[in-house]
Formats: structure tokens, sequence, C-alpha cells
């Protein structure tokens, strides 16, 4: 009923007057209560109409707290402790490699720098410096491609102009007559006037495509062609010109007049230097093929034919290629070169 019994203990744990005064705070299955400004805890079971509750203070609590503070102080502090160092060692490792490649870069310029790169670690700092060896490479090949190209312009202009001057020198020393002398000066100096005009030109595709300054339009190429074919045609009388088209819608390609015209040009000026007996031209829906029946190109040399001044087939050199290649990607085309199984070569143009 009402009759409440306790262990001995209980004014230890709790310093109460009346033992029916916990019954206030008492009344749920397990829960704490504060009582005299100390917390206490308790745990109610029931069995035949009798209820036990077990009851206990703060003190447990507060010696475990203790207790696990106790070790977990010094498991913090020497897993801090650990972390600082490692990060310390981190930060001094990555700092000395940010170093070699503030020197690296530096010496961008100097091949005598040791440039090799660690393959141990696989990092951002790795990819870093991979990117700058990339660059360097990069910059050591134009410094090159560079002056390859001022020696191979200054080799192509230095030809007509001793052609010249020895006429010139011959005229005055009266051993070569006016009458003999003067085609071949016009001769050189329309040749020396159409590599100035070829340099120049190539410089304005750069600087236009730079500028973003080219409108593309509709042009017929079929047109384009005929007119050109008519230009060359008297060049060499032996050659037969072919164009070759299923459908006239196929020959619309996007562009400009001048551009085209200076593509179809430089090809067939190129074509008519090798071609033998033919050249066939195919026009296809955003495809122009350009053949000629001439010995086919080394496969060394195609791959640098398309760049400026490299020497080419028979050792020449030239801009007119080039010309071709820088004009197509400006207008969204590509040009490759192809060998045929015995003879004949054939150039494609083909949109991106």
């Amino acid at each position: 009923n009402d009759m409440i019994s306790y262990s001995e203990n209980l004014p230890i744990i709790i310093d109460v007057e009346n033992v029916s005064q916990l019954k206030k705070y008492i009344y749920h299955k397990f829960g704490k209560f504060s009582y005299n400004k100390k917390i206490y805890y308790y745990y109610m079971n029931e069995d035949n109409s009798v209820q036990r509750v077990a009851l206990t203070n703060d003190s447990y609590i507060r010696q475990a707290q203790e207790d696990a503070l106790h070790s977990i102080f010094p498991i913090v502090f020497l897993t801090l402790l650990i972390v600082s160092l490692m990060i310390v060692i981190w930060s001094s490792v990555t700092v000395k490699r940010i170093e070699r490649l503030k020197v690296k870069i530096d010496h961008i310029d100097d091949d005598q720098y040791d440039h090799q790169i660690d393959s141990s670690k696989n990092d951002e700092i790795k990819s870093l410096e991979l990117a700058i060896e990339d660059m360097r490479i990069s910059l050591r090949n134009q410094e090159s491609y560079r002056n390859q190209l001022y020696q191979n312009i200054s080799h192509d202009f230095k030809t007509p102009l001793t052609v010249m001057k020895s006429y010139i020198e011959a005229l005055e020393d009266e051993i070569e007559t006016l009458d003999n002398a003067l085609p071949i000066l016009k001769e050189q100096t329309l040749k020396l006037e159409n590599k100035v005009h070829s340099l120049l030109y190539l410089n304005k595709l750069d600087y236009v495509k730079d500028m973003n300054l080219i409108k593309l339009e509709k042009v017929n190429i079929y047109e384009l062609l005929n007119q050109s074919i008519q230009k060359f045609k008297y060049r060499n009388k032996n050659l037969k010109f072919k164009i070759i088209s299923s459908y006239r819608s196929n020959a619309i390609f996007m562009g400009t007049l001048d551009s085209w015209e200076a593509i179809i040009d430089n090809i067939l000026n190129n074509a008519i230097r090798y071609a033998e007996k033919e050249i066939r031209i195919t026009i296809k829906k955003n495809q122009l093929i350009f053949f000629n029946d001439g010995a086919n190109i080394d496969q060394d040399l195609i791959e640098g034919i398309f760049i400026p001044f490299r020497k080419g087939i028979k050792g020449e050199f030239g801009l007119g290629l080039s010309i071709v290649k820088k004009t197509l990607i400006m207008l969204g085309y590509d040009i490759t070169v192809r060998n045929h199984k015995k003879r004949g070569v054939s150039f494609v143009i083909t949109k991106n």
C-alpha cells in the first residue's frame, strides 16, 4: 500500500528528512530530478503491486566523466601532436616542391638546367609540373621553329636577290646586254613580289583570325574552279583539267570569295608543278578533292607539308600550302594529303 521501506545507505546517497517526499519526483519508469541543487537518477519497476526504485546521485557520472577526460585528453593531445607534426612535414615538403617549380620556371629557357620530373609522386603539384614541362617544350619547339623559319625565309628571299644583283653587276661591267638581262630581272622581281605578298597574306590571316573579322557567306566553288583553271591552263598546255560534280548544290561552300580563290589558286599552283598529264577536281557535299597524277610525296614530307617555309618536295620552300591550311581552318574546314597506290596525290578538303 503506502508503506515505504528503504536501504540503509539511502541517507548516504540523498539527504532527505522524509522519504515520502521523493514520491513526487518519481513518476516515470526512469529519469532524473533535482533536489537541493543536486542531480539524482532513478529507475523503477513494479512486481506484485510493489514498486522498487533504484536511486543514485551523479557522483558516478562525474567520476566517469573525470576518468574519461583523463583517458581521452592524452589520446587527443597525442593525436593533435602527431597531426601537427605531419602537417609541418607535409608543408615543408610541399614548400620545397613549390620552390623547385619556381626555379624550374626561372630556368624555363635554360636547356642546361635539370628539368627531370619526380615520377614517385602523383598529385596536383606533379600535374602542375607536367603542365610547366609541356609549356617549356612547346616554347622550345616554337623557338626552334621560329629560327628555322627565319633561316628559310632568308634563304628563299636571298636567291632572287642574288640573281638580280648578279645581272645588275653584269650590266655595269657590260658583260650582259640589257635585252637579255631585263626579262630575267623582271622574272626575279615578280618572284620576290609574290613571296612578299604571300608572307603578308599569311600574317593577315593571323590578324583576321585573332580579331574575328571574317564574315562567312555561301560561295559557288564550281564557278571559282573554272575561273582558276582559265588562269593556270596555259602554264602547262600538256595538262588536262577536269571537274567532277554530280550535283551543283554540292558546290556551295561557306567562306568568302577571296579566301576560296586563294585556297584554289595555291593548290592548283602546287599541283601544276608536279602533275604529269592530269589534274582532277571532285566536288562532293562538304568535300573537295584535288588530284594530280604526279609522283607520291614522301611520308616524312607530308607531316610538315603545311608548315610555312618548311623544305618540301624537290627541296623547295614555300608559303602556298601553309596559306591554304590556315585559311581553311579559319573557314571551319580541314585539309589532308593522301598518296595513291602507284602514282598520284590527292589534297582532300573536308568540313569540320
